[in-house]
């Protein structure tokens, strides 16, 4: 005689039919992703039909997210530059590419670009790197090359692993180094004059 699952079992079973709901990797559209991102809190990125769940974030990210963000806005808003928002956010980078960057900021000349379910790029990104493998390289190489390409004028990386602060500015459409720092030094930026951050107080917050 075939055994019954207990409710109890089933209960315990993740809902695999849900799955069916949504089509394979490299066939989603835009609608696909916006329906998917609009029911779950789960931060999704989507490229060419590829969706990609991203990892959930550690309280070391996001004490330093945090951080930069609070920074941010205290230099922004009081000059009335722009808005400061924070993951999750769509940010559209392309026709069929969506990014959700930690902090991101778009200038006021831009506001007709901040859209209510997403942004149509933006003019500052912050991304604290993963500590998973996956994590940093997209972080470190493959968001580099999308945000260029978006035409994003300034891009900063803040490792927690490496405890430095890197920040890209656009140069002839691919990012150059404005900065590389590290303790005891002062990243600034150059889309923002003024705007900087203590690396050594920004890792210390996060207890590194």
């Amino acid at each position: 005689m075939a055994t019954v699952p207990s409710p109890t079992s089933d209960r315990q079973e993740p809902a695999w039919e849900v799955t069916r709901l949504f089509p394979p990797q490299g066939s989603w559209s835009v609608c696909d992703y916006t329906e998917l991102t609009d029911l779950t809190n789960q931060l999704v990125e989507f490229t060419d039909g590829h969706i990609e769940v991203l990892e959930t974030p550690t309280q070391t990210h996001q004490i330093l997210v945090r951080f930069l963000l609070d920074g941010l806005r205290a230099f922004v808003e009081p000059r009335q530059l722009g808005e400061v928002l924070f993951a999750p956010l769509r940010v559209r980078i392309g026709l069929s590419k969506f990014r959700e960057p930690d902090v991101v900021f778009m200038h006021a000349h831009h506001a007709t670009r901040r859209l209510e379910d997403y942004w149509e790029g933006a003019d500052l990104v912050m991304e604290v790197v993963s500590h998973h493998p996956v994590g940093r390289r997209r972080d470190i190489e493959a968001k580099r090359l999308d945000y260029a390409e978006a035409g994003i004028p300034e891009y900063w990386i803040v490792d927690p692993v490496e405890m430095r602060v890197t920040v890209l500015a656009l140069e002839a459409g691919a990012y150059e180094k404005h900065g590389c720092l590290v303790a005891g030094q002062t990243a600034s930026s150059r889309l923002l004059p003024g705007f900087t951050v203590d690396v050594a107080r920004l890792f210390r917050a996060s207890g590194k």
